[in-house]
């Protein structure tokens, strides 16, 4: 009784600490989210993709080195790098012109690391999809390799090569963080789903790379997304049903 007292008291206080270290994440966020450096356009965001909870899901610590995976225009990337910027590293890889352009350099971004810039993104003619060809992301070890609403703009080679860097680059038992726009399983591409997923074809993409499956969230769940319609129309735009998947390499 004495044994299984014990394990129930270690259990408890792990969860204690875990909750603990990401009170201080949840601040340093909050902080981020508050910058004068992000527009009105990317604040009104906040409530649909909530940053502070979808991060927490994850597992997201300030001391981790972290790949942000095609930062796009650094929504995501205004409020990672600040938290990481004391003691962790915070690395983009893939599509970071629009970064490189406006966030690279400034006061509290100085720390921001550009990978992987050799790698060759591109539309083959008469594909709605993009291709990547790359040796990799030019990182080892690690923790946690996040990609939002990426996924869908890949052809199958591509997400392949970008599930096989992400693996690489983790260290055994880091995170590979992956949410998308939801498509209805196993439908065929048709000019309104061109930027929506079916998240059981991604769960078996990445595992075959070598991830397993450790959880996912409904935090995106949208249930009046009837995932009929182009993310972009107006019905669906800012609210769209989005899946949350947290997959892990093998130690």
């Amino acid at each position: 009784m004495k044994k299984y007292l014990l394990i129930l008291l270690t259990a408890l206080l792990c969860s204690t600490a875990a909750a603990d270290d990401f009170d201080a994440v949840g601040a340093k966020l909050k902080a981020a989210m508050a910058s004068d450096l992000r527009s009105e356009r990317e604040l009104k965001r906040d409530h649909n993709r909530m940053p502070v909870e979808t991060l927490r899901f994850f597992g997201l610590r300030d001391d981790m080195r972290i790949v942000e995976l095609m930062p796009g225009g650094g929504w995501y990337t205004r409020l990672l790098a600040p938290v990481m910027a004391e003691k962790g590293e915070y690395i983009a890889a893939l599509g970071t012109g629009g970064i490189e352009r406006s966030l690279v350099g400034k006061v509290g971004f100085e720390n921001i690391r550009i990978s992987a810039r050799d790698a060759k993104i591109y539309r083959p003619e008469g594909s709605r999809f993009y291709a990547l060809e790359m040796d990799g992301l030019g990182v080892q070890d690690a923790d946690m390799v996040l990609t939002f609403r990426n996924y869908h703009n890949f052809a199958a080679e591509g997400r392949a090569a970008m599930n096989k860097a992400a693996f690489e680059a983790l260290r055994p038992g880091g995170v590979y963080a992956v949410v998308d726009h939801t498509r209805r399983h196993m439908e065929a591409d048709n000019v309104e789903n061109v930027r929506r997923i079916d998240p059981v074809l991604a769960i078996k993409e990445i595992q075959a790379a070598g991830f397993e499956l450790e959880d996912y969230a409904t935090l995106h769940f949208r249930p009046d997304d009837e995932l009929r319609y182009e993310v972009g129309r107006k019905t669906v735009t800012g609210n769209t049903d989005r899946f949350t998947l947290k997959f892990r390499k093998p130690e």
